[in-house]
């Protein structure tokens, strides 16, 4: 049996930090993404990557984003995510008629981008299911679609916070993430609560998952920064494949 290919999203934009932000925001959902910062550098990454998916800025330089996305929907269908600084009815109905499939107005959120990339994909019949396969690292199982956490083939009773704890950093094995990233990335941008309230779940989350904070399996605390996960001599499985334990701060 084949193994499934993640999802491949392009991202065009002629700012750096934007393209950083959105592919950053992206990668950790599982997605696999491409970048391009000007029309043609698009349209040659379209061609030679066939991505499922592209977010375009409509201003670019040496070609529009109008005129990418008319260049690429004329050959094959692809559902593309409109970016600009533009916000005006009839920008959007020009982008709406060049192929685009929705439309989001900077300065955004990047949660609400992930939020219609996803929805943009399931109307295409792309699911969140695609590009979820279970994390498997040594007795410890995370299936992202179904929401179950196995500990040696038993489930554990995790809350929703616990369970989106989990698969947070255990989908990059050694990034160390702040709690205020881990507040970002759970709770959600409109939290303002203290950042301590991730020191409390982490470590229910540890009690139910048998992971022993004296001789961490899975999670490791790092002083005066946050957590990783980094199991104790054991590879990381996913759908990207075994990854390295080793690694360094979470993506701005």
């Amino acid at each position: 049996m084949s193994e499934q290919k993640p999802i491949r999203i392009l991202v065009v934009d002629d700012d750096e930090n934007v393209r950083r932000l959105v592919a950053a925001y992206l990668e950790r959902e599982g997605y696999e993404v491409l970048v391009a910062a000007d029309g043609h550098a698009a349209v040659r990454e379209a061609e030679a990557g066939s991505p499922d998916l592209v977010v375009l800025d409509l201003m670019l330089p040496g070609m529009s984003g109008l005129q990418v996305a008319k260049r690429l929907t004329a050959t094959r269908e692809i559902p593309i995510l409109m970016l600009t600084a533009r916000g005006e009815e009839e920008d959007q109905l020009r982008g709406f008629q060049a192929g685009a499939d929705d439309y989001l107005t900077k300065p955004f959120s990047p949660k609400i981008l992930v939020a219609r990339v996803s929805a943009i994909l399931r109307r295409a019949g792309l699911g969140e299911e695609q590009g979820q396969k279970p994390i498997v690292a040594g007795d410890l199982t995370i299936d992202p679609l179904c929401r179950e956490v196995k500990v040696s083939g038993q489930p554990a009773e995790l809350t929703a916070i616990e369970f989106d704890l989990l698969r947070a950093l255990a989908e990059h094995p050694g990034w160390v993430y702040s709690r205020e990233q881990l507040l970002e990335r759970v709770w959600g941008y409109d939290y303002l609560g203290d950042s301590r309230v991730v020191d409390v779940h982490i470590a229910n989350l540890r009690k139910k998952i048998g992971d022993d904070p004296s001789e961490p399996s899975y999670i490791r605390t790092v002083r005066g920064v946050g957590y990783k996960f980094q199991p104790r001599d054991k590879p990381v499985e996913s759908a990207a494949g075994p990854e390295a334990s080793a690694g360094g701060a979470l993506p701005q």
